[in-house]
């Protein structure tokens, strides 16, 4: 990502940041805390605080309640009930006139009481079903799967944090870049000034070094602002109040640019430590286990039932639960799946076929781990020779300039070769900081195309 697309995106996060501004200005202002962070402590604290890993956290616990409540399905289910009801009209039955001599004819006749309630209790367990037993241990690989997605969510934030800070020492040193260029264009400025006073340099001379120092000034005052911005980044993907104020430990001395970072780029075996390829085989277990489980609706299932029922009935509300009328029953229960009309071997086939796509899936995804591994690979040293071009650039731009000022002072040279020299030590500065950026990403890219960010 070059520096003027990283522009965009912090313009746009400062937009929003904007908005939120002005929509809290009533509010009263939050405590600003005060963090000196290095590199692995700024990745420390966006473990603790980024959402997306807080939410991956969650997720692991989450899975922790979702194997509980699988197992809580084969334990003892136990449901109690009770019931009134107080019939304003008992129910009227006709039974035939020849129980009392009048055949023919129908006599109507009211059974029941007013008054009736019910406490029951009802107890199943669950002696044996292949679907339960293969859903348990679906749950625990459930879990793995999110620990998984954990990891990978605490990698990516990692790898957020590391470029988000580098960008931040990138553009400080481009300050300072820009403070010595101003500082020698400022002293230059200043003696052909006085020369141009004591007639000995044309004043278009002033001229184009004042607009040069002028271009060079307002540069400065946007690498600032895009500095600011580049700290709220930052400080965003920590997951830290952009109000904190955040200091950084770390100078780009520290951090180490050589090719010796390609050494471990042999092992053809690598894509087994990336977190891509380890959800993969996660996944891979969970298909299986649906057709394990959908093999199991084959087989037949056995609990067991039992329940206790106390009923009271009366005429008068006040002696309904004087006299109680228990009943109680167990038993077993037996379901043998017989026929379906094809579903269950339908959905077993489609579960086998989903197995196989997933396989599939992850021999393309090696293939795209190793050629993503390759591509860091160049990239990275590209970026190295680059870089390594660049700075000689830098150097080369800057005697150039050396040169061309004494050769101006001593009256062999013009002022358009000075003009000239300086504006091109100030596009190899501009190229030698995107050269610098993009070989600190590359590595990081490389770190983590080869699964060394865990």
């Amino acid at each position: 990502m070059n520096l003027s697309k990283l522009t965009a995106v912090l313009l746009l996060i400062s937009g929003f940041q904007a908005l939120e501004t002005a929509s809290g200005q009533n509010q009263p202002p939050e405590a600003q805390g005060i963090h000196n962070f290095s590199v692995n402590e700024c990745i420390s604290y966006a473990y603790e605080h980024q959402a997306s890993v807080v939410n991956a956290a969650l997720d692991v616990k989450s899975a922790d309640y979702r194997i509980k409540q699988v197992i809580g399905s084969g334990l003892p289910q136990i449901n109690g009930s009770a019931s009134f009801q107080d019939y304003l009209k008992i129910p009227t039955t006709l039974i035939p006139g020849e129980f009392i001599g009048q055949p023919g004819s129908f006599i109507p006749v009211k059974f029941g009481v007013k008054y009736q309630s019910a406490l029951a209790a009802d107890v199943t367990q669950l002696i044996f079903d292949g679907s339960f037993l293969v859903g348990v241990k679906a749950s625990k690989t459930y879990k793995e799967l999110s620990q998984r997605n954990y990891t990978r969510s605490r990698i990516d934030v990692n790898v957020n944090v590391t470029k988000a800070y580098y960008q931040v020492l990138v553009s400080d040193e481009q300050v300072k870049l820009l403070d010595a260029n101003l500082k020698q264009l400022k002293q230059q400025l200043d003696q052909t000034s006085a020369q141009n006073k004591q007639g000995f340099v044309e004043k278009i001379d002033v001229d184009r070094l004042t607009v040069q120092y002028n271009s060079l000034q307002t540069q400065r005052e946007n690498v600032l602002r895009l500095l600011a911005l580049n700290y709220q980044l930052l400080k965003f993907q920590m997951g830290m109040p952009v109000a904190d104020n955040l200091i950084l430990k770390d100078k780009l001395a520290d951090v180490k640019l050589d090719e010796s970072a390609t050494a471990e780029s042999t092992d053809t075996t690598f894509y087994k430590k990336r977190i891509e390829f380890g959800l993969s085989e996660t996944q891979i277990k969970l298909y299986e286990y649906d057709v394990k489980r959908t093999k199991a609706l084959f087989l037949p299932s056995l609990s067991a039932f039992g329940n206790y029922t106390s009923s009271y009935q009366n005429n008068t509300f006040g002696n309904l639960y004087s006299s109680q009328f228990p009943a109680s029953y167990v038993g077993l229960r037996l379901n043998v799946p017989i026929f379906s009309g094809g579903q269950r071997t339908n959905q077993l086939r489609q579960a086998e076929i989903t197995v196989q796509q997933s396989k599939n899936e992850q021999s393309n995804l090696k293939n795209a781990l190793s050629l993503e591994a390759n591509q860091a690979k160049i990239i990275y040293f590209n970026g190295l020779q680059t870089l390594g071009s660049q700075r000689k650039n830098q150097e080369l731009a800057r005697e150039v300039l050396r040169v061309s000022k004494i050769k101006y002072q001593q009256g062999v040279g013009s002022s358009i070769e000075v003009t000239q020299a300086q504006t091109a030590l100030e596009d190899a500065d501009n190229r030698y900081i995107q050269g610098l950026y993009d070989a600190l990403v590359s590595k990081v890219d490389l770190e983590k195309a080869y699964g060394r960010i865990q």
